[in-house]
């Protein structure tokens, strides 16, 4: 999947309200049926299928009926071995027809979780589940896979054009990016997303302006692939998904006209005809499960609640603002809110790269407090790094007797607030307005700036002069920014 290693933070939803999202989601409740249904008298070949004279009772017990009720009952009976909701024995015994290998089974453990366990227990199934019909929506059509066949009946993958491990990265992919806006506050988190530009995310290189007629034919054809993948991934309730309109398919070209932004040449009210797509809170949970497991680090809301201050100062630093603050919400929830206060500021102290920000987090965090936090905001008025913090902090809760800030610690509050935005936002609107108005209030600003005892002090101004619209006052920056260096011997 993804390799991102700072994926913005899931916020989960219940494991209790998943549980039962799994448990009514069609393909597993098939699945469960049918492990219910089987007993020593139902037959399966030598791969744990079942045989062919038991698929119709199967699809009877299902309440299937129409031309596709063999295949649906056989794709839930494999869900069903593959979780352990059933248990094949008497394997390798000969079959009265055609002499293949046959056996029976008999209810497996893990059937007895879905009623009797926990949360967790269904969820570990429905995973299962999952990875079962991932592999699955990875296979090639059954008609391609017939004329694939040798003489002698073995698949020759050469003529498939099928490469196994390729067309699970592609998956992955998909799932990876899908995955990414679902989670970005950014991103349309429950809107369904336009098939045409999830598949162009994954073919499209991030550098073409404009994608060529070959690059379209591909995403047109990865369009087609993911239209019959996702009919696959939506009963086993990773997807909402509105299939691709067939009608299409008689009008024109499979995916003509749908640019790499998924619009281009599509009516706005036409797009959702080329399939639209998002993940439901449980595949986003079980997308995350799987990142995980391959070691990606994909941080949910409430990871942090357990930890101490300087963790979450840290682990929040590429949160965006919904997800920082609903995570330091958990975080105070256990924990007095003096002693709280105490232990951010502590850990807010530093003179690495990443000070500035923890200091910014540690802020929004003490504002979220309230006044409860006043006496530990008032115990570090003389902190060279934490007064001018404790300063802001205390006249924006309408304190009394708050000491005026000396010259030295109001500049050196400017240059550690700019460094905290640059690292939270880089160069954003709302920083570019921010350097603009420092510079117009305070006259002589880059004279005294470039003296500041900061760390980040050249790298501020370095940057004031790259976004300062003014070109004199940008170039009054840059100077300043070098005589930062020089002072400081860098």
């Amino acid at each position: 999947m993804s390799d991102s290693s700072s994926l913005p933070p899931l916020r989960p939803t219940p494991e209790a309200e998943l549980a039962r999202d799994a448990l009514s989601t069609p393909l597993l409740s098939r699945a469960v049926r049918l492990a219910r249904w089987a007993g020593p008298g139902t037959r399966v070949d030598a791969g744990g299928e079942l045989v062919d004279d038991q698929l119709p009772a199967a699809a009877e017990a299902l309440g299937l009926t129409g031309d596709d009720a063999a295949a649906l009952a056989s794709e839930a009976w494999r869900v069903a071995v593959d979780t352990g909701l059933v248990e094949i024995v008497d394997e390798g015994e000969e079959g009265e027809a055609g002499g293949e290998a046959e056996g029976s089974v008999v209810a497996g453990e893990e059937l007895a979780l879905l009623t009797g366990g926990s949360p967790q227990d269904v969820l570990a199934v429905w995973l299962a589940a999952l990875e079962t019909v991932l592999a699955d929506a990875s296979v090639p059509d059954l008609d391609d896979l017939v004329e694939s066949l040798d003489a002698d009946g073995t698949l020759d993958l050469s003529r498939l054009d099928w490469d196994p491990e390729a067309e699970a990265d592609f998956l992955d992919g998909v799932l990876g990016n899908l995955y990414l806006l679902s989670v970005s506050e950014e991103g349309p988190g429950d809107d369904p997303v336009p098939l045409p530009a999830l598949a162009a995310s994954v073919i499209v290189p991030g550098d073409m302006d404009e994608p060529t007629n070959d690059v379209l034919e591909q995403v047109s054809d990865a369009m087609m692939r993911l239209d019959d993948q996702f009919r696959l991934l939506e009963p086993i309730g990773l997807v909402a998904y509105r299939p691709v309109d067939e009608a299409l398919m008689a009008e024109e070209e499979p995916g003509a006209g749908a640019g790499a932004d998924g619009a281009d040449g599509v009516d706005d009210t036409d797009v959702a005809r080329y399939g639209m797509v998002r993940l439901t809170p449980l595949g986003r949970y079980g997308l995350r499960a799987r990142l995980l497991e391959s070691g990606v680090e994909a941080p949910a809301v409430g990871d942090l609640a357990d930890k101490g201050a300087d963790a979450l100062l840290d682990g929040t630093a590429g949160f965006g603002p919904r997800a920082a603050r609903a995570e330091t919400e958990q975080w105070l929830d256990r924990r007095d809110p003096l002693p709280a206060a105490r232990e951010l500021l502590a850990a807010a102290r530093g003179a690495d790269a990443g000070a500035p920000l923890r200091r910014l987090r540690c802020q929004q965090a003490l504002s979220l407090v309230g006044v409860r936090a006043e006496p530990a905001l008032r115990e570090v008025l003389d902190d060279p790094e934490l007064g001018g913090l404790a300063r802001v902090w205390l006249t924006e809760q309408g304190a009394s007797d708050v000491p005026p800030p000396s010259e030295a610690m109001i500049f050196w509050l400017t240059v550690d607030t700019v460094a905290a935005q640059l690292a939270a936002e880089g160069n954003s609107e709302e920083l570019r307005e921010l350097v603009a108005g420092l510079a117009a209030q305070h006259h002589g600003f880059f004279d005294a700036a470039w003296r500041v005892d900061h760390p980040a002090t050249a790298d501020v101004l370095e940057a004031m002069g790259r976004l300062h619209p003014d070109k004199k006052i940008a170039k009054e920056a840059r100077k300043a920014a070098f005589k930062a260096r020089s002072q400081n011997g860098s």
